[in-house]
């Protein structure tokens, strides 16, 4: 599976721009702040609906405008996928993120994830080991939904079921217990799928880490409750605490990956490069498994990998990277950047005007 063609309307400081991409590696070198980034910000909204450098889509949309928009053409085994994305700037309203898949529109932006699987490594890796289990869950969570296919619709009506009880627990008089059943079942059944992935993830993490970072760091699963017990009587047992709180405090929302350097958090051990590394290791292991297990090879998306690893560590990370057999697409300052071996398709970026070489 790879993208082959790409169009971009009014993103970020890129008017317009279209590329066609080769299935092995394509380079797009450029100076600082001239759009390479933006390029694979184009990409990976196409694949997960959003950016990687925002929690705000509306944010991608050029400067004056009131909308940005991507589209591309994937190519796979049985065929190819056409998808579409397109942000539009919010009133008073929130902005509004519509997919379309192969001309229809789409009830939900993860089936772009299903038809067109990418992952990106870039300078702020480390915030996946620096910064709160919100970035640990998405990572494990990505994994899960390309492998557990109840995944998805699971972690739907477990959100519905958490907005309405935290609803009702802010409310103050509204019933809360209504909802635990739910919260419940959907809760145990996503726990139960995150576990049995990471623990398959977890052999390539142990191969992996060590030759990249240098140092045994552990991986752990925190579900979000004391498993001992069961998430509805977990529930039960935190009511009181919850309507003080008025949210819910237990269940897979609160889940988090333990990364730890001989017992102690790897952020109070590890320094920013060593944390990167980690962080890297986390994607190409996840990668990795996708291939071994499942024969799915995601478009991985390289933003200045150069970027605080020493030569022996880059040599390493570029050999791991290459035996994934992917698409990449990577960025450089230089036209001359041959890390990965000669690009099947190259690409200027000046200015946010975008040209083939």
């Amino acid at each position: 599976m790879a993208l082959a063609e790409l169009t971009v309307r009014d993103l970020r400081c890129i008017e317009t721009a279209e590329l066609s991409f080769s299935s092995g590696t394509t380079l797009i070198y450029g100076a600082n702040g001239a759009g390479k980034t933006s390029i694979l910000e184009a990409i990976y909204l196409l694949g997960r609906g959003r950016s990687f450098r925002t929690r705000l889509n509306e944010r991608l949309i050029r400067h004056g405008q009131g909308l940005c928009r991507a589209v591309g053409k994937v190519v796979h085994a049985e065929g190819t996928h056409a998808l579409g994305v397109e942000v539009q700037k919010g009133g008073e309203q929130r902005s509004a993120t519509i997919g379309r898949l192969n001309g229809s529109g789409i009830r939900n932006l993860s089936e772009l994830a299903l038809a067109f699987p990418t992952q990106i490594i870039d300078p702020d890796a480390h915030k996946l080991i620096e910064e709160s289990a919100t970035r640990r869950r998405r990572w494990l969570d990505w994994a899960v939904f390309h492998v557990e296919h109840g995944f998805a619709a699971a972690w739907s009506r477990y959100q519905r079921a958490l907005l309405q009880r935290n609803a009702a627990l802010k409310s103050g008089s509204a019933p809360v217990s209504v909802w635990d059943e739910e919260l419940a079942r959907e809760g145990e059944t996503l726990t139960s799928a995150r576990e049995r992935v990471l623990a398959a993830v977890l052999p390539y993490w142990t191969e992996m880490v060590e030759e990249l970072v240098g140092l045994e760091v552990s991986l752990s699963f925190l579900p979000g409750w004391d498993r001992s017990a069961s998430l509805a009587d977990a529930l039960a047992a935190q009511t009181n605490r919850d309507r003080e709180r008025r949210s819910t405090t237990v269940g897979p929302h609160r889940a988090d990956i333990s990364v730890r350097v001989k017992g102690r958090a790897a952020r109070e051990v590890l320094s920013r490069g060593q944390q990167k590394l980690a962080a890297v290791t986390l994607s190409l292991c996840q990668l990795e498994f996708l291939k071994h297990e499942h024969d799915l090879r995601p478009t991985v998306l390289l933003d200045d990998p150069s970027a605080e690893l020493d030569h022996s560590r880059l040599e390493r990370f570029i050999g791991r990277v290459r035996r994934l057999e992917s698409q990449i697409v990577v960025t450089a300052l230089e036209k001359d950047f041959r890390l990965f071996g000669e690009p099947e398709s190259l690409f200027h970026v000046e200015q946010g005007r975008v040209f083939r070489v």
